[in-house]
């Protein structure tokens, strides 16, 4: 293969990452050419390792490399509240939520938000597995931290529902989240202002 294609098909590669046009890709390419091999192979040994040891708790869908994820892990040691499920749509809100300190129990993800324009409905997220953890009685309250905008307040008010008669306290984030908006963009007050201020739905 020659030097013009492997840059090309580098190149392409680069584009399909979210977030990187073509000028990015081309500054990401010369940073690596520019780089020692050996910083090229630990990177390309790094993206290897994560795409063959992460994967899915199974019991929060949170990112895992062992069956559980460690927030999972510390939950059953005792070192968070078990007893408290925050609900979130992906594991990047979780990163979110956790830089505000303020949230000290477990994590379920839902693995998207119902949104019937994208062909998403509720047996498409971890729902039902969200319900098998309910059923455990020590549970006392479960906080519903979908994103601001239509899809995540959908989903919200219909895990509501579902939750309401099984008599589990269930909490949404307070205002001061913009409405539209995503947790991952949230800074750290602002969210932990919404966390502190969670009321009862």
């Amino acid at each position: 293969m020659s030097q013009a294609v492997a840059i090309q098909k580098l190149l392409s590669e680069l584009e399909r990452l979210p977030g990187i046009g073509p000028k990015s890709a081309q500054r990401i390419l010369y940073w690596l050419l520019n780089n020692e091999p050996q910083d090229t192979r630990r990177l390309a040994g790094a993206l290897i390792e994560v795409s063959e040891t992460v994967r899915f708790c199974e019991r929060c869908f949170n990112y895992a490399e062992e069956q559980l994820c460690p927030l999972c892990a510390s939950g059953d040691n005792g070192h968070r509240k078990a007893t408290q499920i925050c609900v979130v749509s992906e594991p990047r809100d979780i990163v979110a939520i956790e830089r505000t300190n303020e949230f000290k129990g477990v994590y379920h993800v839902l693995g998207g938000a119902i949104s019937p324009l994208d062909g998403i409905g509720p047996e498409d997220l971890h729902i039902r597995e969200l319900l098998a953890r309910l059923a455990d009685s020590t549970i006392e309250e479960v906080v519903l931290a979908t994103n601001p905008n239509v899809e995540g307040e959908t989903t919200a008010v219909y895990l509501a529902r579902l939750i309401k008669p099984l008599g589990i306290k269930t909490t949404r984030l307070a205002s001061g989240l913009p409405v539209g908006g995503d947790l991952e963009f949230a800074d750290e007050v602002t969210l932990g202002r919404a966390i502190e201020s969670r009321h009862e739905i």
